[in-house]
């Protein structure tokens, strides 16, 4: 009893005058705002200003990703001081950047009425296109009647021109067939780096096509609206866009490249743009749900559209902003790296994550909500019966019935 009476008197003492939980002066302060809540007031009292400012913004970023080329790289895109770069160099300087980017074209003659001939033929044909700067004498085997020539490009391995000549090569298989018998195949490293980035670049719209509609159905299930999994996607795509954008500009076209201490500007790094989609849609879809359950959760329980948009949003600001400037540190951490890989990737996702979080989810999200008001939690009715419901919020908690005590585990109240 001694001990309930001391931490009775304590809890006494901090009700008291002065604590402001009891008839204090401090009592009757209104609770102070956060700065997430000012912010969500300024955003839904003015949301077309913001969603024209964003989109605008967003899009002036977004538009070198038109020019996005994208590569494997190589010797050439290290750092000045690495040996790989300076050997690079020296043969460039030397012999022309083609000697580092040859080319493997093998004639299989062995279908041909005469081999060597057509052997020659295709080596003279080869040497004469644009963009070759020589041929080397060709090695061939009698008993297969197959040459392997070597013709060198007038640019380096990582040249839009190369790609091009690698091209026009393949385009003229069906006329060498023609004219001499003879089959002809284009390969080597340069070549194959070529053919990789292409077919990466072949999958990047279906694999978006996955992510957008995995995110849709997801959505749909957690928030039961229409346009809210519409706006998350769409702010997604504006995320993508923007950061790659960036990366073009500083990596591609090298805007800033001293700043960010870029080596060589060049061709994006061909698996760039997957792992960006991957990484930035887990966590972009991770702050949507931080901050729009939240307003879903006061709008469920009788908040105005927009009160519920202002008091959702300063409950998760301050969660989404830690989480954000977390992730944004640690991809920028690689950008001072030399790696012509790991720096730009580094680079994209700390562009997209803060995008991402302080554009799209904290102005565009609440903006387009407060615009929207009831319609934003629009959900058919027709979907009603065939959407399993997730009850995130807890709504199923108020219509339950109290849980009854087992007798023996009540509280116990000594006399």
């Amino acid at each position: 009893m001694g001990v309930i009476s001391r931490i009775a008197g304590r809890r006494r003492t901090r009700t008291g005058p002065g604590t402001g939980t009891g008839k204090g002066p401090e009592a009757d302060r209104p609770p102070r705002e956060t700065f997430g809540t000012r912010w969500a007031r300024l955003v839904t009292r003015r949301p077309v200003a913001v969603l024209l400012l964003g989109l605008l913004g967003l899009g002036a970023l977004a538009v070198p990703a038109a020019d996005l080329r994208l590569g494997l790289t190589s010797p050439g895109s290290q750092a000045e001081h690495t040996s790989a770069r300076q050997a690079y160099d020296l043969v460039s300087d030397g012999f022309g950047p083609g000697f580092n980017g040859p080319l493997t074209v093998v004639v299989d003659a062995s279908g041909a009425p005469k081999p060597k001939q057509a052997v020659a033929r295709v080596t003279a044909e080869v040497g004469r296109m644009p963009g070759v700067a020589a041929t080397l004498p060709p090695a061939y085997d009698a008993r297969s009647g197959t040459a392997v020539v070597t013709a060198l490009p007038k640019t380096g391995p990582d040249s839009a021109r190369t790609k091009q000549l690698v091209s026009d090569l393949r385009d003229h298989r069906a006329d060498w067939k023609e004219t001499t018998g003879a089959d002809v195949a284009v390969t080597g490293t340069t070549a194959a780096a070529i053919d990789v980035s292409q077919k990466l670049t072949d999958a990047l719209p279906p694999f978006l096509a996955v992510i957008v509609g995995i995110a849709a159905v997801l959505l749909t299930l957690a928030f039961r609206s229409v346009l809210i999994p519409l706006k998350a996607i769409a702010g997604f795509l504006l995320s993508i866009a923007a950061s790659t954008g960036v990366v073009v500009a500083v990596y591609q076209w090298g805007w800033l490249a001293d700043f960010v201490g870029v080596p060589k500007t060049g061709p994006v790094v061909s698996f760039l743009p997957i792992l960006l989609i991957s990484v930035l849609f887990g966590l972009a879809m991770e702050y949507q749900l931080f901050l729009v359950s939240r307003m879903k959760e006061e709008y469920v329980h009788g908040a105005a559209p927009r009160d519920a948009v202002v008091r959702g949003f300063g409950h998760s600001a301050r969660v989404v902003t830690a989480a954000a400037l977390i992730m944004v540190s640690v991809f920028a951490g690689f950008v001072f790296d030399d790696d012509p890989i790991i720096q730009p990737i580094g680079f994209a996702l700390a562009v997209g994550v803060l995008v991402d979080a302080f554009v799209v989810r904290m102005a565009l999200v609440p903006a387009a909500m407060a615009l929207a008001g009831r319609a934003a939690w629009w959900f058919p009715r027709s979907w009603e019966r065939v959407v399993p419901r997730v009850d995130m919020e807890g709504e199923a908690l108020a219509t339950e019935p109290p849980v009854r005590e087992p007798v023996g585990t009540g509280p116990c109240v000594k006399v």
